[in-house]
């Protein structure tokens, strides 16, 4: 389990958000975001229940929502269990609200909706799955971005297409660099060993590398990651440079979505 704080600046005074991270199953994360003021706290993707519960518990916090990524079961199996002992508000994509177990509240891009006295913005990343979205507290630097994007990689296109995921990684790319990005699963030593394939040369990618490193030989989470070192170590997210258009064996200039691709076949197959 691991803390992380952010700070809201706003209409009231300083708000601060605190994300718990709660390992699960082999390799997920749930995420509980804490907002204080209000004392509103959503469970970000619950495959299972009992940690939740436990950890609300051991904190004195009440579950008010569940905010869904994706419809995956390992992201939404503790939803009706969760709902059904809590009360709390079920958020998921209008657009997949048939796939997301006992969705109370539906929606779309661009939407936001109050965490407290945090807002709380809706952006669809399609890819992965059709209805995937992320939600993003400005304010506060936090993304939860599910299984769009992991550190040093980026989500099996499971439903979509290369073109909608390359679209989503880049909405997300673009955020402020100093966002924290709570991807829903711990991926970074094995994106890393293929990501080192891709770019031997990368300076920010040896240094991210040397980090996972560390962090694993003591069993710590390698997420939170800022998407600012992200930008840099990340080939998913530079499939617009020549330098991973030439990785991959293609001339730059192509098309980055083309590129991409590549990249996500190649991974496929690593």
């Amino acid at each position: 389990m691991m803390l992380h704080s952010a700070y809201r600046c706003g209409w009231m005074s300083m708000a601060k958000i605190i994300v718990e991270q709660i390992p699960v199953l082999s390799d997920n994360y749930v995420y509980l975001a804490h907002e204080p003021l209000g004392g509103a706290t959503a469970a970000i993707d619950p495959a299972v229940s009992e940690p939740v519960l436990e950890r609300l518990a051991a904190r004195g916090w009440t579950l008010t929502h569940i905010l869904n990524t994706h419809h995956h079961g390992d992201h939404t199996g503790a939803n009706l269990d969760l709902a059904r002992r809590t009360g709390c508000a079920v958020v998921g994509a209008a657009r997949d609200s048939e796939r997301i177990p006992g969705i109370t509240l539906e929606v779309s891009e661009g939407e936001t909706f109050m965490l407290g006295h945090a807002a709380v913005t809706v952006l669809e990343v399609p890819g992965h799955t059709s209805g995937h979205v992320a939600y993003w507290l400005a304010d506060s630097h936090v993304l939860f971005c599910g299984d769009t994007l992991f550190s040093l990689g980026c989500g099996r296109l499971f439903e979509g297409t290369a073109e909608e995921m390359w679209a989503s990684l880049k909405k997300l790319r673009d955020l402020p660099p100093d966002t924290l990005a709570y991807p829903a699963h711990e991926y970074t030593a094995g994106n890393g060993r293929f990501a080192r394939l891709v770019e031997r040369d990368n300076g920010a990618l040896k240094a991210r590398l040397d980090e996972v490193e560390r962090l694993r030989a003591h069993n710590r989470p390698t997420v939170p990651v800022r998407l600012a070192d992200e930008r840099a170590a990340n080939p998913f997210l530079r499939a617009d440079t020549a330098a991973i258009a030439r990785a991959v064996g293609l001339e730059p200039g192509t098309d980055p979505a083309l590129v991409f691709a590549e990249l996500r076949r190649r991974k496929d197959v690593f």
